[in-house]
């Protein structure tokens, strides 16, 4: 029986074994995916020698940047972004493995993202500066938009603070991408702080977090008259891709 299975620590909530589980059982694979709570990076290595019927990883937090000196070969987009989110295990004769990184992420952002697009989605504001705000930030650059990140602390001449949010630039910049934590379940009454009161019937946002359904994020972009969308379609269509390229 081929094996699947996810690397993090913890792993409290893992959307990916639910959902491959359902998935194996649903289309009759003889398959199993597997968590694999590793409390520190250094017994990957054991993962994969222990489980010689490993045939793909996700990877999720802490470990997206610091698996990649285990890593063989990097997907050319997952060089630029610096983090990985799956794993392709390929056997090799006499037993050795080669393993290469991918990142889901771009694709299913991209995917998600790229049908909401009109002509005056120029430029795009990427609130938080983390792993998925890389994926982001090359997704986008990818479909032609261009991007600046927005950071509490003032990190360089590249990233902007919220206090430098003006009404030049809310008007210039019509993508609003939430990369950040804040206003996710259970602190819901919570949102980053933007202008809202900036924002018009031209403006995109999009937060990558899907519960709640609908952040006060998305809830007062859209009183504005803005389009809104959270992050489950990209968790889905990460998904996907995921088993895409484990079956490339």
């Amino acid at each position: 029986m081929d094996k699947y299975g996810l690397i993090g620590y913890p792993l409290k909530h893992s959307f990916s074994i639910t959902y491959f589980n359902e998935k194996f059982q649903a289309e009759q694979i003889d398959a199993e995916y597997v968590n694999f709570e590793i409390p520190r990076i250094e017994d990957f290595m054991e993962v994969i020698d222990e489980n010689p019927n490993l045939c793909g990883l996700n990877v999720t937090i802490p470990y997206k940047e610091q698996v990649i000196p285990y890593l063989d070969e990097l997907d050319k987009d997952t060089a630029k972004i610096g983090a990985v989110n799956v794993i392709k295990i390929i056997r090799q004769p006499k037993g050795k493995v080669k393993l290469v990184g991918y990142n889901s992420d771009i694709i299913g952002f991209s995917q998600s993202i790229e049908p909401l697009l009109c002509a005056y989605h120029k430029k795009a504001l990427i609130l938080g500066t983390g792993g998925a705000s890389k994926a982001v930030y090359h997704g986008l650059e990818n479909l032609g938009v261009k991007s600046t990140y927005v950071s509490r602390m003032k990190k360089n001449d590249e990233v902007l603070t919220y206090q430098e949010l003006t009404p030049e630039v809310m008007a210039e910049h019509t993508i609003i991408v939430n990369c950040t934590p804040v206003g996710m379940y259970p602190k819901v009454d919570f949102c980053p702080d933007i202008p809202y009161e900036l924002l018009t019937p031209d403006h995109l946002l999009y937060d990558l977090l899907y519960n709640p359904n609908e952040t006060l994020f998305m809830r007062r972009g859209r009183a504005q008259g803005a389009t809104v969308k959270n992050g489950l379609e990209m968790l889905l269509l990460q998904a996907f891709a995921a088993w895409d390229i484990w079956h490339r």
